[in-house]
């Protein structure tokens, strides 16, 4: 059964770093497109930060670009996204989430992978259950 598991969140005041964790069981994430997706509360979800199967260039949200760092661990088969410089506009849960590329690789790009995470070819095939982010003073 294949799960992904996030950790890391919490509070953390205005201007300051928190890391979260998104650790796979039943598949090997080195094979697979990631993505960290975020939703507040009354707001639609946010595609935040995406990698390919073959780690290229990331795509960055806007909202985050220059903060937010994603970046992947083989060994421990586990995904990161380091925030830094939080604001209070970052609060939400954060989901990571996977997509198996088998298929699906032709015109795909890591934009589309963040921006379209439900369409039937880009989108994610894998979802975790969330963290909760909070940034207030």
């Amino acid at each position: 059964q294949r799960q992904l598991v996030e950790s890391g969140g919490g509070l953390v005041q205005p201007g300051g770093s928190l890391r979260l964790s998104c650790a796979a069981s039943g598949f090997t994430l080195n094979y697979y497109g990631i993505g960290w997706f975020r939703q507040a509360p009354g707001k639609e979800r946010e595609g935040v930060a995406c990698i390919s199967r073959s780690d290229g260039i990331p795509y960055y949200a806007d909202s985050v670009k220059d903060r937010f760092t994603i970046s992947r661990d083989n060994a421990n088969n586990t995904v990161y996204l380091q925030m830094n410089n939080l604001k209070p506009d970052d609060t939400a849960v954060y989901t990571c989430a996977a997509r198996d590329p088998k298929g699906r690789e032709e015109g795909t790009t890591v934009q589309a992978m963040c921006t379209m995470p439900d369409h039937y070819y880009y989108g994610m095939d894998y979802w975790g259950t969330g963290a909760l982010v909070t940034v207030s003073s």
